[in-house]
């Protein structure tokens, strides 16, 4: 990528952050954001990692990692453009993980594999990891596992455990709260659970 080019893409980032997190103010505030250092970082160290560069890619991932408050982003992964991290701590994208464009995940999400014990079985050059299309919102704490796909448009709602393939245009909720049990307080035992001076 030439310079004009990684300046297109880092205007593009922070034009992102600034249209998707509405406590962000102005360029100089989206700055800060903690997602830009993770996926600047990772936008080197991806191109250090495909020139055979593994080790220090690696240590790239490792000090964006430190720094953003854990957003673990392995140099293998492809990244699209327009891709957000809100608040990031906690979010781990595995080596074989494709994202397409203009995707917007949240803390503490997981795009990772089934285990090594399935991994190892799998042919060296097969996807691990999910590939998730464009325009998709990952809610927090949402784990998405496995060589599935995430079709374009979809939402993965908070911690939501897929995985099996998502069509296109849909929505996966995860589980809901729900009331399980209210104890009803009768008036006269509030009146009387007061102090009497």
């Amino acid at each position: 990528m030439s310079a004009a080019g990684w300046w297109r893409t880092a205007a593009d980032d922070l034009r992102v952050v600034r249209e998707r997190d509405p406590s962000i103010g102005s360029r100089t505030e989206a700055l800060l954001h903690p997602a830009l250092p993770a996926i600047w970082t990772h936008r080197v160290a991806h191109r250090l990692y495909r020139r055979g560069l593994r080790r220090t890619a690696r240590l790239l991932a490792n000090l964006a990692r430190a720094w953003c408050g854990g957003v673990e982003i392995h140099p293998g992964a492809r990244i699209g453009r327009g891709f957000f991290i809100d608040h990031g701590a906690g979010v781990v994208i595995g080596e074989t993980a494709v994202i397409g464009a203009d995707v917007t995940i949240f803390q503490q999400v997981t795009l990772g594999s089934t285990g090594w014990w399935h991994d190892r079985r799998r042919p060296a050059e097969a996807r691990r990891h999910p590939e998730i299309g464009d325009r998709v919102v990952i809610g927090a704490n949402a784990t998405v596992l496995g060589p599935i796909t995430v079709g374009h448009d979809s939402v993965i709602g908070a911690q939501a455990l897929v995985i099996r393939d998502v069509p296109a245009g849909s929505r996966v909720l995860g589980p809901v709260a729900a009331l399980a049990h209210r104890e009803a307080r009768r008036p006269e035992a509030i009146v009387h659970s007061f102090p009497t001076w």
